[in-house]
């Protein structure tokens, strides 16, 4: 079975967007010498030409097109996607919870689309990693570029990154490509001009045009949510391709919309380049992305808040929990915190706590400046290393009673005890704990998810409850768990034995019926 997958996921947007669809963007300077305007290997600067319109609005931006279009190309990969059948299909958990059924997954192959561009002669191209990652479980089997003259060459995935939602291919053909560079981001200004070239629903080869509408916008999405808005028509497909300036420079990549109705209304958003570029190098040379992390929980000052303290409105996020033995813990930043400066950067709705400590390197001693009781002080942090974003997720995953909250895509599915009892369960530690309301020190597995149509259903557990012993063993580990329900198969038992509680509660037993 084929099925197209689309080039979008969901942003979350801090002034209540209605939806929001990621498309892509990067910036990068253009110097010619190649007969359509894009810069080669053998670079002659006596032939070296660049197309900048007259100031104001251009007559047109034809020969800028010209001159960048080579560098621009379209992907496409053949993915094969595991095919969901759990009970909890359709909701969070049918994404977490895709390996309950004990033989072999039925897959599917899958297709996607999007843009990306070439960077350097030798065939290194820059698009989003939602572009060349699978949708779900699965694998990509194959990545075709398809350059605007219409050649196709197959590419290998170098390296991606989830986070910053980048990722660079390299062509697998030995031959000079036309490519463009990065430029500098930080000169754009709101009113800019801009153009967009991409492969918008599969139509390869668009051009757009419009202006820059906001320079660092903030969508609250995470700690490299920070964008070039554009009103340049920007779509489906036009994911992971960049954004130029006049000067044929790429500023941003193309990444993501808001769209009530799933097309461009003119509310695009491209990774600013300062953002890219540094990772690019890096994902190019094969180094891990590490970035910064406070262990904190924050949001932003409201008006209320700042009025309430008689704070600078827009200023500064407040401290709402410290994780235990991260590095604010340790500097001892305290919850209700204000926090308004990181190493000497002010914090703002645009430029946040998150962002600014997530492109500091690991190991870094800095100043924080916060507020406490109304004082004003500093304190020194030395940042820790931040969590990957599946460790991030299973440290929040019970920070909400919802049983439809988002879980990480990726948690190992203990098929054995899903399959048996119906329960989706991980292992406790002292984050998991915390959020749960027990001692740090609490050993067990805390109930992720119940089917059901289960026993165990039945039988009241729920999400958030705390297994602590299995038959009268206490659990540490999954697999104890699941020793437990062979066991208990092997001497002809039908059910097991499991010793619980929950927040507030005391620990009751039950008999779960194996299924």
């Amino acid at each position: 079975m084929e099925e197209e997958l689309e080039d979008v996921k969901p942003v979350r947007y801090a002034y209540g967007l209605t939806s929001a669809l990621l498309v892509g963007g990067a910036a990068i300077t253009l110097v010619t010498g190649h007969p359509a305007g894009a810069q080669v290997a053998q670079n002659d600067d006596s032939r070296m030409t660049n197309v900048v319109p007259r100031a104001g609005a251009p007559a047109s931006f034809a020969d800028l097109t010209e001159q960048l279009q080579p560098a621009v190309v379209n992907i496409s990969t053949r993915q094969r996607v595991e095919v969901n059948t759990n009970p909890f299909a359709g909701s969070p958990l049918g994404q977490l919870f895709r390996r309950q059924q004990p033989q072999q997954p039925q897959t599917r192959e899958a297709q996607s689309l999007g843009s990306g561009f070439i960077i350097s002669a030798d065939g290194y191209v820059v698009t989003n990693n939602h572009v060349v990652s699978p949708n779900g479980r699965g694998t990509v089997e194959e990545i075709t570029v398809t350059l605007a003259d219409g050649r196709e060459y197959e590419a290998e995935l170098v390296g991606a990154d989830a986070a910053s939602d980048l990722a660079v291919l390299k062509i697998s053909r030995r031959e000079a490509f036309p490519f463009v560079k990065f430029g500098d981001s930080t000169q754009a200004r709101t009113g800019d001009w801009v153009v967009a070239i991409g492969n918008p629903f599969g139509l390869g080869g668009t051009v757009t045009s419009g202006i820059v509408s906001s320079v660092l916008r903030n969508t609250g999405g995470g700690a490299y949510d920070r964008y070039i808005q554009t009103d340049a028509s920007i779509n489906r497909g036009n994911s992971g391709g960049p954004l130029f300036d006049m000067q044929g420079n790429v500023i941003g990549i193309n990444n993501a919309i808001f769209s009530p109705t799933g097309a461009s209304v003119g509310i695009g958003f491209a990774i600013p380049a300062e953002v890219a570029a540094p990772i690019v190098e890096q994902l190019k040379v094969g180094e891990a992305i590490e970035r910064g992390y406070l262990g904190v929980s924050i949001e932003p000052v409201s008006d209320d808040l700042a009025d309430s303290l008689g704070l600078p409105k827009n200023r500064g996020e407040l401290v709402q929990i410290v994780v235990p033995d991260e590095a604010a813990d340790d500097a001892g930043i305290e919850p209700g915190d204000i926090v308004t400066s990181v190493n000497g950067q002010t914090v703002t709705r645009d430029q946040t706590l998150s962002f600014l400590v997530a492109n500091i390197k690991p190991g870094t001693r800095i100043p924080i400046e916060l507020i406490r009781n109304g004082q004003s002080r500093t304190v020194n942090v030395v940042v820790g290393k931040r969590p990957t974003e599946e460790e991030l997720a299973r440290s929040q995953m019970f920070n909400q009673d919802s049983q439809d909250q988002d879980l990480p895509e990726n948690m190992d599915a203990d098929n054995v005890v899903f399959e048996k009892l119906g329960l989706q369960v991980v292992e406790m530690n002292p984050q998991i704990a915390r959020q749960l309301g027990a001692g740090a020190d609490t050993s067990g597995l805390a109930v992720a998810g119940v089917d059901p149509n289960s026993d165990a259903a039945r039988k009241g557990l729920r999400r958030r409850d705390i297994i602590l012993t299995a038959n009268y063993q206490p659990l540490s580990s999954i697999a104890d768990l699941e020793m437990a329900i062979r066991e208990a198969e092997a001497a002809g038992r039908e059910a097991v034995l499991l010793r619980f509680q929950r927040a507030g509660g005391n620990p009751v037993y039950r008999a779960v019926r194996i299924r």
